[in-house]
């Protein structure tokens, strides 16, 4: 027969419930496996005999574990088996049992010890569900509760992967975006680079010009300082004689 999946959850033997035209069970959830997973054993072996009669906290216990860990179920010859979760109380052994399955299975899965892994992840939560169905079977209420703690931190994950993948889809738009103008901007830098070349091309020229200018006035101010120098000398020699003509003049007229 084909056998589901290993799992860290504890399940009872797999039940032939009747054919693929009857109704499936409403607890029930669809195994996934893959081929590689389907492996003919032989025949199923008898699931352990019921009790004659449970009690109704048993019974409970049973229909709880049902609602918040549904069964198993896959078709094999046309034919729908059901496996229900294990509702057999469970020991400290089976703790430690559990606890020594998880890191085997982490171990041959080679699944992360750091970082995002959803291998890491799935068997987290087996051995999580686990735990609840364990508490379950002792206390049914303590089982809910941590069944609302394990839907609340499934609802967080998912909350937080959908901001993750919005994140990421905004990126990409961003990436895009800047991809399509990043032709536009090599143009205008192009462009700019070539306005600044013909801007620094002019100023070297208005600052040869400059030059030029300031050579010039230089030189015409030192030929006007020149000349002018020459006057001033010029004119303070016609001074001087025309004082030493006057002195002469006056100092014939008082001899006379």
């Amino acid at each position: 027969m084909i056998t589901p999946s290993d799992s860290l959850l504890k399940y009872d033997y797999p039940v032939l419930v009747g054919t693929n035209t009857e109704r499936k069970s409403p607890w029930s959830r669809p195994l996934k496996a893959s081929p590689q997973q389907m492996v003919d054993i032989g025949p199923v072996p008898p699931p352990p005999p019921k009790r004659p009669f449970l009690d109704a906290a048993t019974q409970q216990t049973e229909e709880t574990l049902k609602t918040i860990l549904p069964p198993k179920e896959w078709m094999e010859d046309d034919q729908l088996w059901v496996q229900p979760v294990s509702s057999a109380p469970c020991t400290r052994m089976d703790v430690a049992q559990l606890q020594a399955q998880l890191e085997k299975s982490l171990q041959e899965r080679q699944a992360r010890d750091m970082g995002i892994c959803s291998v890491r992840r799935e068997l987290y939560s087996q051995c999580f569900d686990e735990l609840i169905r364990q508490v379950t079977i002792n206390c049914v209420e303590r089982g809910i509760l941590l069944l609302n703690v394990r839907d609340e931190i499934r609802m967080t994950i998912a909350a937080y992967q959908t901001l993750y993948e919005s994140s990421v889809a905004f990126g990409m738009r961003k990436a895009l975006q800047g991809e399509q103008g990043k032709s536009d901007m090599e143009n205008k830098i192009s462009e700019l680079e070539s306005e600044k070349r013909d801007l620094e091309r002019l100023l070297n020229e208005q600052k040869a010009k400059c030059e030029a200018i300031e050579r010039r006035e230089a030189e015409r101010r030192e030929i006007e300082e020149k000349k002018h120098a020459e006057e001033v000398q010029f004119l303070k020699r016609t001074n001087q004689q025309l004082k030493a003509q006057l002195e002469g003049i006056i100092t014939l007229k008082n001899k006379a």
